[in-house]
């Protein structure tokens, strides 16, 4: 039966619900964009790590100017922006470029400064080069070394003298300074208290044990040696062959070989000198008789070729050799006319 109108059902009223869309329960997916950058930071922090691990020092300065857009140019050739983004790569050999890039660092006045060249396999080949800077600030510390080495010879060979109780007693007859020529030790005649008979140059006892002791310190030190004989003014008599050249000079070579016999060898024997009575100790008493002495001199180093060898030791070379001075080459020899004795020594 069909419905009629003014029925029931057509006068309830129609209902229309709307269902208005909201985010999910989790707010969408922006946090997934969130994670997934924080995830990508967290992977880049790990790897800058492990490269700052496994690289050298070098390694990082040559990878920070290659991503320097400032930095002085690294592309051999110019095109399109030029320098780092001048179109051209680092390359190893095989790649689509003919023009390879060499990594250049700063040039810094003073210090050591490194420069790559590449070998037909592609490696980078450093080379050090130093400046003259370097070059005097190494020798000053070679210089300060070098004094140190002085001090210490210098308190050793005291303590091993009062520590000796048969050398105690000499020990007024051991002068030992520190003078622009090197380590200067000085065994003296004392009034009275000789180290060699008059007019003699055969040691006594006592002298051999205490040059000895002097050989000991000697040895210890890397420093080329001068052996210098002195006398006083007492002159030998009118129309004498034998004199007091002749005298400081046997005794200078005496002393030679009793270095040589206790082990310091021949090579560092720089020269063996007679002053005779042309330096004395104390020049306003000639006839004083500490003024007959031997001097036994450790000669201070020539820095500029230690210096030069030390940046060898280190792989590190001059860009061009080291100026020298010869007034201040204090191992030059003495200058000037020299007679042969009968000890084959010259002295002047």
């Amino acid at each position: 039966m069909s419905k009629g109108k003014g029925s029931k059902d057509d006068q309830r009223p129609i209902i229309i619900k709307k269902i208005k869309k909201s985010g999910g329960g989790h707010h969408g997916g922006a946090w997934k964009v969130a994670y997934a950058d924080f995830v990508t930071a967290m992977m880049a922090f790990f790897l800058l790590l492990w490269l700052l691990n496994v690289t050298t020092e070098e390694q990082r300065n040559a990878i920070s100017n290659y991503f320097d857009p400032t930095h002085p140019k690294v592309s051999e050739s110019m095109s399109g922006a030029g320098g780092i983004m001048g179109g051209t790569a680092m390359s190893t050999e095989g790649a689509m470029t003919s023009t390879m890039q060499n990594i250049s660092l700063p040039q810094t006045s003073g210090t050591t400064t490194r420069s790559f060249e590449r070998g037909e396999s592609g490696e980078e080949k450093p080379e050090d080069t130093a400046t003259d800077q370097q070059l005097e600030q190494l020798k000053a510390e070679l210089a300060q070394e070098e004094e140190k080495r002085f001090e210490e010879a210098k308190e050793e060979l005291e303590k091993k003298i009062a520590e000796n109780p048969e050398l105690a007693e000499l020990a007024k007859n051991l002068m030992v300074d520190i003078t622009p020529e090197g380590l200067r030790i000085q065994v003296v005649d004392q009034e009275g208290d000789p180290m060699f008979p008059k007019g003699s140059a055969q040691m006594f006892d006592k002298t051999k044990k205490l040059m000895t002791a002097v050989s000991e310190v000697v040895k210890s030190m890397p420093n080329n040696v001068s052996v210098r004989g002195h006398t006083d003014s007492f002159k030998y008599r009118d129309g004498a062959t034998y004199t007091n050249w002749e005298l400081s000079a046997d005794r200078a070579n005496a002393t030679r070989r009793v270095l040589m016999d206790d082990g310091i060898p021949e090579p560092r024997l720089s020269d063996v000198v007679g002053k005779a009575d042309t330096d004395h100790l104390f020049k306003d008493n000639p006839q004083d008789a500490r003024n007959r002495r031997i001097s036994i001199i450790l000669l201070r180093e020539d820095l500029n070729k230690v210096a030069v060898q030390e940046l060898e030791k280190r792989g590190v070379k001059m860009d061009k050799p080291p100026a020298t001075d010869p007034t201040k080459d204090i191992n030059q020899k003495p200058v000037g006319t020299f007679k042969r004795t009968p000890g084959e020594v010259y002295f002047p």
